[in-house]
Formats: structure tokens, C-alpha cells, sequence
């Protein structure tokens, strides 16, 4: 088994974006609100049993060439823990809007309301800021009663929503882990690789004139009753959600929070850098390369390539002048 170098998998959306991830990738705009791209992904869209699923060249959909054999796919340790399910979802995003205020649900609250084995944490790398003084909106800055967010939420109080939130300027190369419940907005300009729980599940606190049809879209048919139970109200310090600066050739993106639902890596060889054996998505975000496996071609690398890395590929060896990201799901011994 070999490195997988992946086709774009666009996913429409209700928001304006992908003409950045299609300059990334170098291949045709797939259309003005076809923001995302799901990479190796074995999750669907929510309320739809098929849109999502990445398929491998030879045609095959990725969930099922991994339920046929997860221990190659994924690692012995990860399949005794999740089965055929990576527990994870990489996306490219490019928000060519701002996105509204939302949030999502957390594992408990998924498996009881919406019959999900996992919420959906999530984190953000900052691959390009296409505006200036771009921004990320991160938690609320005061505690916020439930009535008073009703009323903003009931009223559509844009101003009130977003102001209610953390501003956190961010640039190229950032990375901010977004815990569930926690209300956010991505500003428009950035481009990013999003690791997140493998889930689709998103409640709108902002949704009048985003193209959203009403309130029970917003609240995944859950209602306003139900659905305020999924959010965080407490005040947030948004400055421990941020990850450190790399340093080094192969340097962790994201604070020590994530380590539980997923890790990210940047990889940047300054000779033939080894790593070991375990199932990872590479973004392939500058330069050109070689992933080499033994016993196979090595694969070509370049800019905007997506690459899935079986565990069974063995130790991989990443070399030329090239920077890619490393996208990891949960080590298997820790809680998601």
C-alpha cells in the first residue's frame, strides 16, 4: 500500500468561496459557493447519505476501502479503538464571505439529540489571508445569559452577535484550536485547512441573509429549545486556543487541548525527514517534492496536492523544497 495522491472533493455551501482553493490546487473554479474541500473524507454532508465521500483514483469510495480493511488503512491501535472511521475530517476552506456566528455541537450533546458518535471540535490553519486586517471571532467576551441570546438570536441582532464575540486578528501560517459550543465567525479572505471531528453539524445563531431558510435549518430540526442547550455562554479567553510557532522541520500547529480529537504537523525537510508509520492527510501548502515508500515510486509532490498516507505505507521519507501539513486523527490511547 502507497501514498494516495487525492482528486478536489468541492462541497457547495451556503456561503461565497473556492476560488482560493482552486488557485491552490491549480484546476478551474468548481463555482463561486463551492467553499469547501473535503479531503479523504469518509463523512457526508448532514441530512444527505452521499455528498462528502471522497472516492480513491481507482474509483472506489474511500469509506469503503477502509471498512474493507481498516488495519491497513488506519493502524492496528486506531481500528480496535474506532473501527473503519479515520475520526477525523480534513477540509479546505476559503471563506470568500464572512461566515455567520454558529457553533457546534459536542460529542454529548451529539449522541444524545442527534444520534452522532461524535460533536465536531474543530481547528484552524491559516494558509492564506487574502484581505487585510482579516479576523477570526472566537467565544463570547462576557458571560451571556440565555434570554438576552434569544433575543439577539430571535431579533437576527447581527451587531449584537458578532460584537458579543473575541476578535482575533490572524495571518498566514496561524493556528487556532475551536473547542464545540463555542460560537465563532470566520472573516472573510482566509483560506484554511480545517481538522475537525468527523461530523456536519452546525447551529446558526446568525442565519437571516447567510441563505438559510429558517430556523429549523439553523438548529439541524432540533429547535431553539433544544438546540441553546449546545452552547457555550461562558466568557473565553481565546489566547490558550492558539498554537505555537514552528520551529523546527516536523513542529506540532496546535496547543496541547487538541491532542484528544486530532494533531497537526508542518513538515518542512531541510534533507530526507522520516515519519513513521500512521494513517495521515498531507496538504501539500509550498514547493515541490517526493513522499517515498519503500517498495514503491515515490510520489511527486507539488503545490496544492492532497495526499492520503495508509499506516501500512510503512515509514514514509518526505524530501525536496517543499512545506506540506501533516493532518492527524486522535492518537488511539486518548479521549476525543
Amino acid at each position: 500500500m502507497k501514498p494516495i495522491v487525492l482528486a478536489p472533493n468541492g462541497i457547495p455551501r451556503f456561503y461565497l468561496g473556492g476560488a482560493e482553493i482552486a488557485r491552490l490546487r491549480g484546476v478551474e473554479s468548481a463555482g463561486e459557493r463551492v467553499p469547501e474541500d473535503w479531503v479523504g473524507s469518509t463523512t457526508t454532508v448532514f441530512g444527505d447519505p452521499d455528498l462528502g465521500l471522497s472516492r480513491l483514483p481507482d474509483g472506489r469510495l474511500l469509506r469503503d476501502a477502509i471498512a474493507a480493511d481498516p488495519v491497513a488503512f488506519l493502524g492496528p491501535a486506531h481500528a480496535q479503538r474506532f473501527g473503519g472511521d479515520p475520526a477525523l475530517l480534513v477540509k479546505l476552506l476559503d471563506a470568500g464571505e464572512r461566515l455567520p456566528v454558529h457553533l457546534h455541537p459536542d460529542g454529548a450533546f451529539a449522541q444524545r439529540h442527534l444520534g452522532s458518535r461524535f460533536g465536531k471540535t474543530e481547528a484552524w490553519i491559516v494558509l492564506a489571508a487574502t484581505q487585510p486586517d482579516t479576523a477570526v471571532h472566537l467565544g463570547f467576551r462576557e458571560d451571556v445569559d440565555e434570554q438576552t441570546l434569544r433575543g439577539w438570536v430571535a431579533e437576527q441582532d447581527h451587531d449584537a452577535l458578532l460584537g458579543s464575540l473575541n476578535p482575533l486578528p490572524v495571518a498566514t501560517g496561524d493556528a487556532i484550536f475551536v473547542p464545540a459550543g463555542t460560537p465563532h465567525a470566520i472573516g472573510a479572505g482566509l483560506l484554511i485547512a480545517e481538522l475537525q471531528e468527523p461530523s456536519d453539524m452546525s447551529v446558526l445563531l446568525e442565519w437571516e441573509g447567510f441563505g438559510i431558510a429558517d430556523d429549523d435549518e439553523a438548529t439541524l430540526g432540533l429547535g431553539w429549545d433544544v438546540a441553546m442547550g449546545c452552547v457555550d455562554r461562558r466568557p473565553l479567553d481565546p489566547r490558550p486556543l492558539v498554537g505555537p510557532a514552528p520551529d523546527g522541520p516536523n513542529s506540532s500547529l496546535l496547543p496541547a487541548l487538541a491532542d484528544g480529537f486530532f494533531g497537526a504537523r508542518r513538515l518542512v525537510p531541510d534533507g530526507p525527514l522520516e515519519l513513521a508509520p500512521r494513517f495521515c492527510i498531507l496538504i501539500v501548502t509550498e514547493g515541490e517534492g517526493r513522499l517515498s515508500a519503500a517498495g514503491v515510486e515515490p510520489v511527486a509532490l507539488r503545490r496544492g496536492d492532497t495526499v492520503l498516507v495508509p499506516f501500512a505505507a510503512g515509514t514514509c521519507i518526505l524530501d525536496g523544497d517543499v512545506v506540506a501539513i501533516a493532518c492527524l486523527p486522535p492518537a488511539p490511547e486518548r479521549g476525543s
